[in-house]
């Protein structure tokens, strides 16, 4: 079989490797540059590629395409792809096909990456064999291909564009955390349509998997009823009881007979109660005993870039956020600010509705500065909210304004509400170069 990966980053020299290993014709096609550190990775493993565009030819040719999912499906070699009848899937739905693995995925507008590290960590900690893959450290395929022993379990990591693309996959247990608005650019402004592609990771469930929700949430409990989950339910909620679930009572957090002191946890706030409460309900499923989920509840400190506090600069406190790449994620940052803050946001704008930050910020904020290309939308939003509202379009000089006008006392926030693709590679890079400029400062004190 000829096999085509359409993009050549971590995700697609993950399903590119693990093809060659599997004994198909399979060739990389990026209509960008490739990395360098990638490009020596493919040829390496004498897999061949191109860079700066597609060879539509050669694509058309194949039985199958594997697309990265940073690849919307509108793209118009995936609708050319699609139209002479070739199936394309996501290297998730390509990976699974290749391990006997049981699968923790887990899925949400917000609270992912928590919920999958304390998985993990909670896994490791009762010494199960497992390992994190996905949306969070490497890709599930490249775990597939060249792990010298395939994990009892894999804890994946899922996005919205990475469910699309799959059809035949099962999760063993699945898990859905939230859903609000996000990444609407890619579903055509529909929120219906995004709700539907985070239900996916319900697809081709039995009663023998576990499918975990969050009984808050007003689009899940909403659409729940209408998409026939086949799967054995299990609810969690901080608002009280549920039967058969997790819940919170406000001070415990209980699951099975099972309690948690909330104060005993170094994460704090409602959102990481319920992605706590998430992993009590998955890693218990996947037999763990409580009191290693006790252990790992007591000692975990969150993950980089999710309201990671970095540095305290004569007495200004600097948070790195980048995580937050929408509305909602936003919402809880700026609800947990205790000091006058300095909001930094901006990015490649999703379609967001920031009319649910406005009294937040106008509560907490003393000033917005907006980093982008094009900041027109985000300041319009909150002139007349916020008292100052400032537009940069680097790094540089959004550090510099922070720097002149933060005093001791004050709170520098970076949480963006928007995608970083119009001036960083990822939200990972964007939170890194923000903790080098407050590092450039020699006169901070690093909090440990």
């Amino acid at each position: 079989m000829t096999i085509t990966v359409l993009g050549a980053a971590e995700s697609g020299y993950g399903s590119a490797l693990l093809a060659k290993k599997e004994g198909f014709d399979v060739f990389v096609s990026d209509s960008g540059t490739i990395a360098a550190e990638y490009k020596e990775k493919l040829e390496e493993a004498a897999i061949r590629y191109e860079e700066g565009g597609h060879s539509m030819d050669k694509i058309l040719r194949s039985e199958l395409i594997i697309k990265s999912p940073g690849i919307p499906e509108r793209a118009a070699v995936v609708q050319a792809a699609l139209g002479e009848g070739i199936r394309v899937i996501s290297e998730i739905e390509f990976a699974g096909k290749y391990t006997n693995s049981k699968t923790i995925c887990i899925t949400g507008s917000n609270g992912k990456t928590t919920t999958t590290t304390l998985i993990y960590e909670i896994m490791r900690r009762a010494g199960k064999s497992a390992e994190v893959v996905g949306n969070i450290g490497q890709s599930f395929a490249q775990a597939v291909a060249t792990l010298d022993k395939q994990p009892d379990w894999y804890v994946i990591e899922l996005s919205s564009f990475q469910l699309d693309g799959m059809f035949d996959f099962c999760a063993d247990i699945a898990l859905l955390l939230n859903i609000t608005p996000d990444h609407l650019d890619r579903y055509d402004y529909r929120m219906q349509n995004y709700i539907d592609s985070k239900f996916r990771i319900t697809r081709n469930q039995t009663k023998q998997e576990y499918f975990i929700y969050n009984a808050d949430d007003q689009q899940t409990m909403m659409n729940f009823p209408v998409k026939k989950i086949e799967a054995t339910t299990v609810p969690f909620s901080t608002k009280g009881f549920v039967l058969k679930g997790a819940y919170f009572d406000g001070e415990l957090l209980h699951c099975d007979g099972k309690s948690l002191l909330a104060k005993d946890m170094i994460i704090k706030g409602e959102h990481n109660i319920a992605n706590a409460l998430a992993a009590i309900v998955a890693t218990m499923k996947a037999g763990v005993d409580f009191e290693d989920i006790k252990h790992t509840l007591q000692t975990f400190t969150g993950v980089e870039h999710r309201l990671e506090k970095v540095a305290e600069i004569d007495g200004v406190e600097w948070i790195n956020d980048s995580k937050a790449t929408n509305v909602d994620s936003v919402f809880y940052a700026l609800g947990a600010m205790t000091r006058p803050t300095i909001w930094i946001a901006g990015g490649t704008d999703k379609g967001n509705d920031y009319t649910v930050l406005k009294p937040l910020a106008k509560e907490h904020c003393k000033a917005l500065i907006c980093i982008g290309v094009d900041n027109t939308k985000l300041m319009a939003a909150f002139e007349g909210i916020v008292p100052a509202v400032y537009d940069t379009h680097s790094l540089e000089d959004t550090m510099r304004v922070a720097k002149e006008i933060a005093v001791e006392g004050d709170t520098v926030l970076l949480s963006p509400a928007c995608a970083s693709f119009d001036l960083f590679k990822n939200y990972e890079d964007r939170g890194r170069q923000f903790k080098n400029g407050v590092m450039s400062d020699a006169s901070l004190s690093m909090v440990r």
